[in-house]
């Protein structure tokens, strides 16, 4: 459903996975990740499969010893949880998944990706807060990545519309390159003003998504999500995938490369574990100065969401 201000996803973006084994991407899906900068594969995530995210997030003392808020320019608070390698959880082993980090890796171009870092976003009715419109790599470009080669994989684990902050996107407007970001609130903002110039050529796209559903996405595509104005909550897991040859050339809060060691697609339901036995890496909120970007820093850390 579309409303006044956007429209939906074009078919030519819209995919479904049956569930059944491989994922296959087809060049239809590289064209539209080509051209869009997107592409939305419903059902990527089966119910099983979500409800059994929930329990981890539920039973997790990780995830709650972790997770911080990001604040946006009206006070209004979302929480994040944000760690850089999967390790071997419930929450992890999504990331590790063929259907996710092998499907970022062929509408990349092929090449071996590794596990830049993963979050939980946490919208809860009536007090979470939106995000500014940005891209990824408008803050990652900072961390040292050379190259525009990332993707963002973002998985609704709740149903995300209008009315509760779902994600929106400007179609195409990766192809303008990277934007000058700066702050607003604690979040790093594009220039607002090349935003209202691409939004005139570039369809805004409403991501009204089911729980299970997905958006593998281009890191220099502009997206941003409005407050959750309803009584539900609306929760979200992000991957974040980099390049091997695009491995930063300094040190930051997020990972040079790691092997990524990819699992079967049934591992998740398979998986027991509410936290991780090797080291996830959690991003401290304390260390972590994402929203305080700028363009005269070259080793500025950041980190966005949506």
């Amino acid at each position: 459903m579309s409303g006044p201000d956007g429209t939906d996803p074009p078919s030519d973006a819209v995919f479904e996975y049956d569930g059944s084994g491989e994922l296959l991407v087809t060049e239809a899906m590289i064209t539209s990740y080509r051209v869009n900068g997107y592409v939305y594969i419903r059902k990527l995530l089966s119910s099983e499969e979500i409800a059994h995210l929930n329990h981890a997030i539920d039973e997790s003392a990780e995830l709650k010893r972790h997770a911080f808020g990001r604040t946006d320019d009206q006070g209004r608070k979302s929480e994040i949880c944000v760690w850089n390698h999967p390790g071997d959880d419930v929450l992890g082993t999504v990331s590790r998944t063929r259907k996710v980090a092998l499907t970022a890796q062929q509408l990349m171009g092929g090449e071996e990706v590794y596990h830049y870092h993963a979050k939980l976003m946490m919208k809860r009715g009536r007090i979470g807060g939106a995000f500014v419109w940005h891209q990824d790599y408008g803050y990652w470009y900072n961390n040292g990545c050379m190259f525009p080669d990332m993707c963002s994989v973002f998985m609704a684990i709740d149903d995300c519309s209008t009315e509760n902050g779902c994600l929106q996107v400007l179609r195409g407007s990766h192809r303008a390159g990277r934007i000058v970001h700066t702050t607003v609130g604690e979040q790093a903002a594009a220039d607002p003003a090349r935003v209202r110039h691409l939004s005139r050529v570039c369809p805004r796209d409403l991501v009204q998504m089911r729980a299970g559903d997905a958006l593998f996405f281009h890191c220099n595509l502009l997206h941003c999500s409005a407050n959750n104005d309803s009584d539900r909550r609306r929760f979200a897991l992000i991957a974040a995938f980099n390049q091997r040859a695009n491995d930063p050339l300094w040190e930051h809060h997020h990972p040079r490369y790691t092997r990524l060691e990819m699992v079967p697609n049934d591992a998740v339901l398979k998986c027991t574990r509410l936290n991780s036995s090797s080291d996830k890496w959690f991003v401290d909120p304390d260390a972590d100065t994402s929203y305080a970007n700028n363009e005269t820093d070259s080793t500025a850390t950041v980190d966005g969401a949506a």
